[in-house]
């Protein structure tokens, strides 16, 4: 009996302490996407799609915050939870500046139904939830996704590398890893569709301080399909109305911030 309750002890243990692993995580992924590639996909517009905007995204954009594991992929469906918009109303603004969605329609989530776009991202059935206790609430999620982004601003890295939207003008993807990598310090990750950039993703450790983005013994443009060389195309928006014109306007004194 004694040496049951012994074995069932160690099995508890050894549960528990599997649990606390997988509920962790090691760094996290800033991912930015190109609004030129994925907006020239876009067939019918809505209000909520930010390639809809009369006038064109001309900068990354924000995609996801996404904590993930050293060895390959990532938690996700952590804890369920409530999203509060309260407390995300200052920050909205520029969520809906610089985060937009670049689709139509809702997402599916973990526990059941369709959300928005950012309450997709955060409440956190795929992602906020998972940088917890890092990251603690809706607020703290989407601040620290902006901090990051305006202080490690890709578009502004790159011009000063002259890479910047200019017809179909082609780069060398290695000239592109190079300048992020000058100017942060740390190598990035570069996803492409049909030969442009799609998304360009920073990595950094959980105090935020930049990291390599490689996985060691990979090579993560010829993994996300990147030929040698790219375009950052430009896009002519859906009209859509003017739900969204003006948005920029309102944003004044934040741009100068993150561009």
């Amino acid at each position: 009996m004694e040496e049951k309750r012994q074995r069932l002890v160690i099995s508890l243990s050894a549960l528990c302490l599997a649990v606390a692993v997988m509920s962790g995580f090691d760094y996290y992924v800033l991912a930015l996407q190109w609004p030129g590639t994925v907006c020239r996909q876009t067939s019918h517009c809505c209000s909520s799609n930010g390639c809809c905007r009369s006038h064109p995204l001309k900068f990354f954009t924000i995609h996801g915050l996404w904590p993930q594991y050293s060895y390959g992929g990532w938690p996700s469906c952590c804890r369920p939870t409530t999203f509060d918009g309260n407390k995300i109303s200052r920050l909205k603004t520029i969520l809906e500046e610089y985060w937009p969605s670049l689709y139509c329609g809702s997402f599916s989530t973990c526990f059941g139904g369709k959300r928005p776009f950012w309450v997709h991202e955060v409440d956190i059935e795929t992602h906020g939830t998972c940088g917890y206790p890092e990251i603690q609430d809706e607020y703290d999620y989407f601040s620290t996704a902006l901090y990051l982004y305006s202080k490690y601003n890709v578009t502004k890295a790159l011009k000063k590398a002259h890479i910047y939207p200019r017809g179909g003008r082609k780069y060398l993807v290695g000239h592109i890893v190079s300048a992020i990598e000058f100017s942060f310090g740390a190598m990035p990750s570069i996803v492409c569709k049909n030969g442009s950039v799609q998304e360009l993703r920073l990595c950094f450790h959980k105090d935020y301080q930049p990291r390599d983005c490689l996985v060691e013994g990979e090579n993560s443009v010829r993994r996300n399909h990147c030929p040698r060389y790219v375009t950052l195309p430009s896009y002519k928006p859906h009209a859509f109305g003017n739900s969204t014109e003006g948005i920029s306007n309102q944003v004044n004194v934040e741009h100068q911030s993150y561009q």
